[in-house]
């Protein structure tokens, strides 16, 4: 039987990060001695915990996404379809009502991620925070001009890391709205969204607390965190400094949090980071990742004393144009090596007793508990699709094998983007 390799991680994980496993949301089944009698184990609700269903806001007047239309294009993206693939035009037109910013609601949906909770905010998604896979690639290109393929790409890792529904294809950008996205709760369990921790949020974030350093809030805005930014980055947000940063950011994890873990998703990190230098920066500011942009897309404020508070608006700056050429796969892929070489770090976790254990060698990918410095763009790519695929929603698990509806699903997605030509190898029985 041909498995997947990521599983070798999660077995380790298991056993030198035993909490990992006790965590709400996490499937340990297959490290389980009665794994054989339960092949399919439920995702757990994190109840009243920060993010959990019992505090998540419901919008019963649930609106999609508005569509882009003729008179305001943008990249011509619609129906989760390859866009024009151009940009450098301006995002929204300032006659565009249906896409004007508008500040959430308390029964809206925010969460980690600054990028997706702006598009919310201007209508690219839907403004309560449940979004389909369509919309995340729709906005994506839309907005940002994202390739094709890395938004078909991000959205996967949305529905799978998250466990959003593959049958819906309906996840929340926050916390965990499982009556909202699964097309069967009894039988799907929880769904816990963008909020979920150890999924696609993880330690060492850039403005956000880890897990275990704020009784589960692993998403909301941390001024501190962000001053801490803006002093490293000194005015400009670009690969070198926010390298620096992340670096930073996981030496003080290291040091503060005895449950902190680093595992081979944190990878995505470095990806989010290099989207304030590649994604955010505007055309008529010279594409430069400088305060005023970003500060406007994490809603942040700075206060007389030089603190930074949460502003509750994430939003375009106005008179903002979007990069001109699709950022791609080959392109992030590219960026998270960059990154992380400027400021190599161990992947691996705490163990609750003081020490720290690496993460072992792994099919050359990581090498002595670091990324290996000579991957190829093709290695760096089908790294980013592994990561995709390791992780598909619980319901939809055997013991470490995605089953195969799943993984036609995730097949058909990207059947017509770069990654389904590089040869990566299939997580197939």
């Amino acid at each position: 039987m041909k498995t997947f390799p990521a599983v070798i991680y999660l077995a380790t994980a298991a056993q030198a990060f035993p909490w990992v496993a006790k965590m709400p949301g996490v499937d340990s089944s297959p490290f389980s001695a009665g794994y054989r009698a339960a092949r399919v184990k439920r995702q757990q609700s994190g109840g009243n915990d920060a993010g959990g269903p019992s505090t998540c806001p419901f919008n019963a007047n649930h609106v999609a996404a508005a569509p882009v239309t003729s008179k305001y294009p943008y990249n011509g993206a619609k129906n989760g379809l390859p866009g024009k693939g151009v940009g450098g035009y301006l995002v929204p037109d300032p006659n565009d009502a249906d896409h004007k910013f508008i500040a959430p609601g308390p029964n809206d949906i925010r969460g980690p991620c600054p990028g997706l909770n702006t598009a919310a905010n201007h209508g690219f998604l839907a403004r309560d925070g449940i979004v389909t896979f369509q919309e995340l690639v729709d906005a994506q290109q839309n907005v940002y001009n994202v390739g094709y393929d890395l938004a078909n790409l991000l959205a996967l890792l949305g529905l799978t890391l998250t466990d959003g529904d593959i049958v819906t294809q309906k996840l929340s950008i926050g916390c965990d709205a499982t009556t909202r996205t699964s097309y069967n709760p009894t039988l799907t369990g929880s769904e816990p969204g963008l909020d979920g921790h150890n999924k696609f949020e993880a330690d060492t974030s850039l403005t956000r607390n880890d897990y275990f350093l704020d009784n589960g809030n692993d998403f909301s805005f941390n001024g501190t965190l962000f001053g801490m930014m803006d002093k490293t980055c000194n005015g400009n947000f670009n690969l070198q400094n926010l390298a620096l940063y992340r670096y930073q950011r996981y030496q003080q994890s290291l040091q503060d949090n005895p449950n902190f873990y680093f595992g081979p998703l944190s990878l995505l990190l470095y990806g989010a980071a290099s989207f304030l230098y590649e994604l955010m920066p505007s055309g008529t500011h010279g594409y430069a990742p400088d305060l005023a942009t970003i500060s406007s897309f994490f809603g942040a404020s700075q206060k007389s004393d030089g603190s930074w508070v949460f502003n509750n608006a994430e939003q375009i700056p106005p008179n903002w144009t979007n990069r001109v050429t699709p950022y791609s796969n080959t392109d992030v892929g590219n960026q998270i090596v960059d990154m992380y070489l400027l400021h190599p770090v161990l992947f691996g976790g705490s163990t609750g007793n003081g020490t720290f254990d690496a993460l072992p060698d792994w099919q050359g990918v990581i090498t002595n508990g670091k990324l290996n410095a000579n991957l190829s763009p093709k290695v760096i790519s089908c790294l980013l699709y592994m990561l995709a695929t390791q992780s598909v929603p619980s319901y939809a698990n055997g013991v470490i094998t995605p089953t195969v509806e799943t993984l036609t699903f995730i097949a058909s997605k990207l059947g017509a983007t770069d990654i389904a030509n590089l040869g990566c190898p299939l997580p197939l029985t």
